[in-house]
C-alpha cells in the first residue's frame, strides 16, 4: 500500500504529537533519608521511618507538570529504642495496624529567586489530611538528583499521642532524596 504526502505529513504529525504529550518518566530512588526529631521530657529523641515508595516527576523549568508522591510504612519508625518504637505504633500514636502508611502528595511547586523551591503537599498521618509547606533544595550531579527539605508539623494536628506535658507538639522533619536522572 502506498503512502501519499498527506499521508506522511499525517503520520510525522501524530508520532510528534504523541512525544509531545508523553508523561515525563518518574525518577528512580537511589537513597534516602527520612528523618525526624521531638522534644520529650526536655531532651530532643530523633528517630527515622523507612520504606519509601514513590513516584517523583520533577521538571524545574516546567513546575507545573511536576508531581511528588511518596509514602513510609509507619512500623519502620526507628528511635533507638525498641520499647519506644514499640509503643509509637499502638493506637495511641501511630496505629500502625490500622494506618500502615504516612504519605504525601503535591499539589503544587513554586520556584524561589534564590534557586530554591517550596511544595504544598496534602500530608497524611492516621488518616488525618493536612496540607504542609515544604521548602526543599533541588540539585542535579552528573547523573543524580538530590532533594533537601524540611518542615514542621503539629503532631496533634494527627490526632499522634494525645495531650502530654513531657512530649512536645512540634516534630521537625527532614527528607533527604536521591534519584537518578
Amino acid at each position: 500500500m502506498k503512502m501519499g504526502f498527506s499521508g506522511l505529513v499525517i503520520s510525522i504529525f501524530l508520532v510528534l504529537t504523541k512525544f509531545a504529550f508523553a508523561q515525563q518518566k518518574p525518577m528512580r530512588v537511589k537513597s534516602y533519608t527520612i528523618a525526624f526529631k521531638i522534644k520529650n521530657f526536655g531532651f530532643y529523641v530523633e528517630g527515622t521511618l523507612q520504606g519509601l515508595e514513590s513516584e517523583i516527576i520533577f521538571l524545574p523549568k516546567e513546575l507545573e507538570k511536576s508531581s511528588i508522591i511518596a509514602s513510609v510504612k509507619t512500623a519502620t519508625i526507628n528511635t533507638n529504642n525498641s520499647l519506644r518504637d514499640n509503643h509509637l505504633q499502638k493506637s495511641d500514636y501511630f496505629d500502625a495496624v490500622k494506618y500502615p502508611k504516612i504519605s504525601m502528595k503535591s499539589k503544587k511547586v513554586v520556584a524561589l529567586q534564590n534557586g530554591s523551591f517550596i511544595g504544598y503537599f496534602d500530608l497524611t498521618i492516621k488518616g488525618k489530611t493536612k496540607e504542609v509547606k515544604v521548602p526543599f533544595t533541588y540539585k542535579e550531579n552528573n547523573q543524580t538528583a538530590t532533594f533537601q527539605g524540611n518542615f514542621t508539623i503539629n503532631r496533634r494536628d494527627f490526632g499522634v499521642g494525645g495531650s502530654s506535658i513531657i512530649l512536645g507538639d512540634e516534630v521537625v522533619v527532614n527528607i533527604k532524596v536521591e534519584t537518578e536522572l
